[in-house]
């Protein structure tokens, strides 16, 4: 199972000095999970080129995130950069060792995507730059896809509420390796460490043995009753069916759900969710079973991101690893003023640059 380990660390990178506390947020987050020296200088190293990338191309910086995940009890950490700044004109040419823009030695991203174990970046002009970067933090991290699954890619946003030290919002997902995953994305009431309880409730539910065999809808009827000594939470649940093609899916409250296609990048269906609280007042709970587009991205978020994130003004953006996708919905589409997930989900493997 792939889920969080610990609150998403969102950076202000906005000066120079700014860069050097960027990397030692990063070693701290290393040792917290566990990583040897090696591996804490990975990271390190990852996260420095990245914020001095922000600092001199963003035009007035950027954020960095850094967010650390489960996989099976590997812990490794995403670093996604992102930034409204310029844009490149050409990202091959910036990907290249010696091209500058900035009279540098031009090896920052070469180095970034030599470190990752998957490497993304998304630029245009005008629309800003958002970099990712997946750095595994034990070696036993990502072994090769077993021969002949196709896989799915994921990548995911949660970050808390401006001044919170935790996100009340939780996600999680399973079977990534295989031709039939589920997923789930739960968002407690309010904000806060009532919030993450009641959301982090829903995904012990969802990880439980056992939880595979239940539908969205059963698996979110469960959760029903194990929530009931929180506030609550709005949940949703999607299950592939096995050999893909079809999706089963399930939503109580406010989260949005939806398949994004790869032609004109605007909502392809979107997918019914009944009103109500998990936990509390859920008076149904009912699976729907769409067909997975061919080419498209299924999108989870809460409702801290605005529903306004239709992606066709982002010419390319779908060819890229979900990552990249979810940091700019994130980047453009966050409220500010609740926690903001963002789950995005590819059939097919890995996607991008990698």
């Amino acid at each position: 199972m792939i889920g969080t380990l610990g609150t998403a660390v969102p950076l202000k990178i906005e000066d120079a000095s700014q860069v050097g506390e960027a990397r030692r947020a990063a070693n701290a987050l290393a040792a917290r999970l566990g990583a040897g020296e090696t591996e804490r200088g990975t990271l390190a190293l990852v996260v420095t080129e990245a914020a001095t990338n922000l600092v001199r191309h963003a035009d007035g910086g950027g954020t960095l995130l850094l967010q650390p995940l489960d996989r099976a009890g590997q812990p490794w950490v995403d670093v996604l950069a992102l930034d409204r700044g310029p844009g490149m004109s050409s990202v091959p040419d910036a990907l290249r060792d010696g091209y500058s823009t900035a009279g540098t030695a031009g090896e920052g991203l070469g180095a970034i995507r030599r470190l990752s174990r998957e490497f993304d970046l998304y630029s245009a002009p005008g629309l800003g730059t958002a970099l990712f970067a997946r750095v595994a933090l034990r070696l036993a991290n990502f072994d090769d896809d077993p021969p002949g699954t196709p896989g799915f890619t994921f990548g995911a946003v949660s970050v808390p509420l401006p001044g919170e030290e935790v996100c009340g919002d939780d996600w999680a997902a399973d079977g990534l390796d295989g031709d039939a995953p589920r997923f789930l994305v739960a968002d407690g009431l309010g904000h806060g460490a009532g919030a993450a309880e009641a959301s982090g409730e829903a995904v012990r539910v969802f990880a439980a043995p056992g939880a595979e065999t239940l539908t969205p809808a059963a698996l979110l009827e469960r959760a029903h009753g194990a929530l009931r000594h929180t506030r609550g939470a709005a949940a949703a649940s999607a299950q592939v069916a096995p050999g893909g093609g079809a999706v089963t899916f399930a939503g109580v409250g406010n989260i949005q759900a939806a398949f994004v296609n790869g032609s004109g990048g605007a909502a392809a269906k979107g997918l019914a969710s009944h009103n109500g609280t998990v936990g509390h007042q859920a008076r149904k709970f009912a699976d729907f079973v769409y067909d997975w587009p061919p080419g498209a991205l299924l999108i989870l978020a809460s409702d801290g991101v605005t529903t306004q994130w239709g992606l066709e003004r982002y010419p390319g953006l779908l060819a890229r690893h979900p990552a990249v996708v979810a940091g700019v919905v994130y980047r453009d589409c966050a409220r500010g003023r609740d926690d903001a997930t963002v789950l995005a989900v590819a059939a097919g493997g890995r996607r991008g640059v990698c």
